[in-house]
């Protein structure tokens, strides 16, 4: 979704740097994998293209920080049953 964004913190010697991947478009995700020593995070289309990647070697990774954008589908609103926690439902 567009607004994902992840932050890495990478160890570069004497100093720290900081490098975001953000989903620039309305309906691309950021994802991340870490794969032989290698961390990737990729942003992606709807259908699975990877528009870019950012490689990091995974023992100079300090953080990684995923902030995703709250979704508003059913998913999440299923549990809910529309009133307050402790109210007792009437009879």
């Amino acid at each position: 979704m567009k607004g994902d964004r992840v932050e890495i913190v990478v160890d570069a010697g004497d100093t720290t740097r900081t490098y975001e991947v953000v989903a620039s478009r309305a309906g691309r995700r950021v994802e991340t994998a870490v794969r032989r020593g290698v961390v990737e995070v990729s942003e992606v289309t709807r259908t699975g293209a990877v528009v870019r990647t950012a490689r990091f070697m995974a023992n100079r990774v300090l953080a990684l920080v995923e902030q995703p954008v709250p979704r508003e589908d059913g998913s999440e609103k299923a549990g809910r049953s529309g009133r307050p926690l402790g109210d007792v439902p009437e009879v």
